[in-house]
């Protein structure tokens, strides 16, 4: 039995029941050992389509060097950039431009751009925003929660 037919069996299992940890670990490290149209073939098996847990990690394994790539290049980015780019829907990387805008705010770089940038965006990032602003005022302490 190949390892491609040993996950396969597994996800098989897995799709009728659930996953056992030990056997999803080891699926999981058996993926790079795989070729590519072996993964391929996986992500789009009917017995994985469903399971959305090793199916992404069978996409990080499928294109490890572009994901890692682009989240490099997005943390690279000034702000400026950064935020041109969150504005893009069509760039494909909101959700990851998001996220770094997020750790930026946290850690004090270029709030104010930020600020304007998640304004002027959805109503959950204008609200991430308020909360941000509501823990810097009163703390994590439930006494003055009220806006």
């Amino acid at each position: 039995m190949t390892e491609y037919d040993y996950i396969i069996q597994q996800c098989k299992v897995a799709h009728f029941s659930r996953w056992n940890d030990a056997e999803l670990r080891k699926c999981v490290e058996l993926l790079p050992n795989l070729s590519r149209q072996e993964l391929t073939a996986l992500y789009y098996s009917k017995w994985v389509k469903e399971d959305r847990v090793f199916r992404e990690s069978v996409f990080n394994t499928l294109f490890k060097y572009k994901v890692g790539k682009r989240e490099e290049r997005v943390k690279n980015l000034p702000i400026e950039e950064l935020i041109a780019e969150f504005h893009d829907k069509k760039s494909g990387n909101v959700a990851l431009v998001r996220k770094e805008m997020r750790e930026r705010y946290k850690a004090g770089k270029d709030r104010g751009q930020i600020v304007i940038a998640f304004n002027n965006a959805t109503k959950s990032d204008l609200q991430w925003v308020k909360w941000q602003i509501r823990k810097e005022r009163y703390g994590n302490s439930g006494s003055n929660n009220r806006w």
